[in-house]
């Protein structure tokens, strides 16, 4: 071939439009970026959810355990002392060992720190039940305002809270009794308002106690035959509400007590004093176990 016939070469180049790939690059750096963001997240949540006990232990497990306090010795995991052939720590400025060991301090105090948690939790259970018993009574009460074949007959109920618990009680009113004179037999009022609370008290598992109660003689006195009638009404309260829905499981206590507990103490023969008292019973607080010897 004569030296000025060179070889012709054709390059093509191949146009790219929109600007090419530019490669996942950025997809790794998106994912280190939340997952330091959950991170992030987790720690603020640690430090708000944590006792300073704890802090103080997830510090210690993060410390440097290869750092020595002693200006002496090796400087690595024993700190300058070492071991017999029995295992015993021979003599040495700083034994990293007993740092390593478990923290006692705060040993004697495990009994102060469990009486603050039962504590704390009694707390919250006691006001949960408040708030529980609040509702049960706004509930009553909004019953016997939407049906108005219970208005008059709102007049006979007293809602309160005692010691024991919810109360709920059936009164006499002059001329609105609930049972006649010396009758254990509830009368259609007292059953139309027996039928009525039972939707409140099955809004709580709480137990239940009913007790009856008779009004002094107009002479103050009593009549013998006032605690078996008494007992005979709060057993009839109780079918009564058992038949309308009540779990008899939850019936804890019924019991007569004449006139021994009047409502109005100042005149213990006003027809008030006659009545059936309900009571949702507060939970017992759970009580810690008692050591062991």
């Amino acid at each position: 071939m004569a030296n000025d016939e060179r070889p012709v070469l054709i390059k093509k180049v191949k146009k790219v439009s929109g600007g090419g790939h530019h490669g996942g690059a950025w997809k790794v750096a998106y994912a280190d970026f939340v997952t330091a963001m959950m991170a992030f997240f987790l720690l603020m949540w640690l430090i708000n959810t944590t006792s300073p006990e704890q802090k103080r232990g997830i510090a210690e497990y993060f410390a440097p355990a290869t750092v020595s306090d002693s200006t002496s010795g090796a400087g690595g995991i024993l700190g300058g002392t070492a071991l017999d052939d029995n295992g015993a720590k021979s003599a040495g400025s700083t034994s990293i060992m007993a740092q390593m060991a478990p923290d006692t301090r705060n040993a004697q105090d495990g009994p102060n720190a469990a009486a603050s948690v039962s504590d704390t939790l009694e707390t919250a259970r006691q006001k949960r039940e408040e708030a529980e018993f609040d509702s049960a009574a706004q509930s009553l009460k909004q019953a016997l305002q939407s049906m108005p074949e219970l208005a008059e007959l709102s007049k006979n109920i007293i809602v309160d809270k005692t010691p024991e618990g919810l109360r709920i009680q059936l009164v006499d009113q002059e001329g609105r009794s609930l049972f006649a004179e010396g009758s254990s037999v509830p009368n259609d009022r007292a059953r139309v308002l027996l039928r009525a609370i039972t939707k409140t008290l099955n809004e709580l598992p709480n137990r239940i106690s009913i007790s009856g109660h008779t009004s002094a003689d107009w002479r103050g006195g009593e009549v013998d035959s006032d605690w078996g009638l008494s007992s005979a009404r709060a057993d009839a309260s109780r079918r009564i509400l058992q038949a309308a829905g009540i779990d008899k499981d939850r019936v804890y206590q019924v019991s007569g007590k004449a006139n021994s507990e009047p409502l109005y103490p100042d005149d213990p023969s006003l027809p008030g004093n006659r009545r059936i008292a309900i009571v949702l019973l507060r939970e017992a607080p759970v009580l810690p176990p008692e050591p062991a010897f």
